[in-house]
């Protein structure tokens, strides 16, 4: 008799724990519905900043900020015939960390046209071959994206010296995997700080807000990231406004002509 009450015990426990967990699962799938409900009916009737003149490419770049997107609704807004173009997803960050977004924005941005950029932000007290690899663990480039992309902002308590070495070992790690060379992504004051002429070589992606023609730098530049207070359709939260600094060849060539096999 203690042997079957043992059995039963054991069979309404596991009953117990796997209708939780069912009710947890169930709970998960409703609130990313109403999440992403709630993104598809989000509507603007402009973009809500002010969209420097000249450029013909423009384009988002977004995070776990942003939540849950609805990126068809992304792919539709159009006003004053601008729409996006390309969006930069934030991919990786430090020697272990991905965006939990990051999986569900790479592939519903390729489904809807839209192309896509994987970006990995730095952090400069930790090895630049081993963010290399966390980043190249997790994201699987096609031909048609965007080249890699390091965001390098703030150098902590790291050396000037110490930060380029270590950017560079990113940088180099990365091209070599890819076979194509990577965009720096930093704001101007940063940038001629404590970047400068090493990595001059490099496409940049340079954040200037509110500037109303173009970012003060006195390098070329490919991608300017000028406002962070944007509205787009299928996002429910602010959003960084970024142009192409050029045609649509430019763009194409800039593509990712191949990359390793998934």
């Amino acid at each position: 008799m203690p042997s079957k009450r043992k059995g039963k015990s054991r069979r309404r426990f596991v009953l117990i724990i796997s209708t939780l967990l069912l009710l947890l699962f169930g709970g998960m799938m409703f609130y990313k519905w109403i999440a992403y409900r709630k993104a598809k009916l989000t509507r603007y009737k402009e973009f809500g900043i002010a969209i420097p003149d000249g450029f013909g490419i423009h384009g988002i770049d977004v995070s776990r900020y942003q939540h849950l997107i609805a990126w068809e609704e992304v792919k539709k807004m159009e006003v004053w015939n601008i729409k996006m173009g390309f969006a930069f997803i934030k991919a990786t960050e430090g020697i272990g960390n991905m965006d939990p977004q990051f999986r569900r924005n790479w592939q519903k941005c390729r489904e809807n046209d839209i192309i896509r950029g994987a970006y990995h932000f730095f952090i400069p007290t930790k090895d630049g071959k081993l963010q290399a690899e966390n980043f190249i663990d997790k994201v699987k480039l096609r031909p048609g994206d965007l080249p890699p992309v390091l965001d390098v902002e703030t150098k902590l308590s790291a050396s000037p010296a110490a930060l380029r070495r270590e950017v560079k070992r990113w940088l180099d790690v990365v091209e070599e995997h890819y076979g194509v060379k990577p965009i720096i992504y930093t704001n101007a004051d940063f940038y001629r700080q404590y970047l400068g002429v090493d990595f001059d070589q490099y496409p940049l992606w340079v954040a200037h807000y509110y500037e109303p023609r173009q970012p003060r730098i006195g390098r070329p530049w490919h991608f300017w990231q000028h406002n962070d207070s944007g509205q787009v359709n299928g996002i429910t939260s602010k959003v960084d406004f970024n142009v192409f600094n050029g045609d649509s060849a430019s763009f194409r060539a800039l593509l990712v002509p191949g990359a390793p096999e998934e």
